[in-house]
């Protein structure tokens, strides 16, 4: 089981419901969740089919940034 870190614009409970469907999508229900007490609010993915690619497509076309976490 691989996790990715990134840091996202998704800093609230809409933001969340909003991207929900294209993470499920791209990396399943429950491989995913938001870190909204964090700064940088972290998106961290756990899964091992998931590509750092699939993330940042689903996150940007769900309308949000993305980068990866240092």
């Amino acid at each position: 089981m691989s996790t990715l870190q990134f840091k996202t614009t998704i800093n609230c409970g809409g933001c969340i419901k909003a991207v929900t469907p294209a993470l499920n999508q791209a990396v399943g229900a429950g491989n995913w969740q938001v870190d909204t007490a964090n700064p940088a609010k972290i998106l961290t993915v756990t899964s091992d089919q998931a590509t750092a690619a699939q993330v940042v497509q689903a996150v940007e076309a769900a309308g949000f940034e993305i980068q990866p976490a240092a």
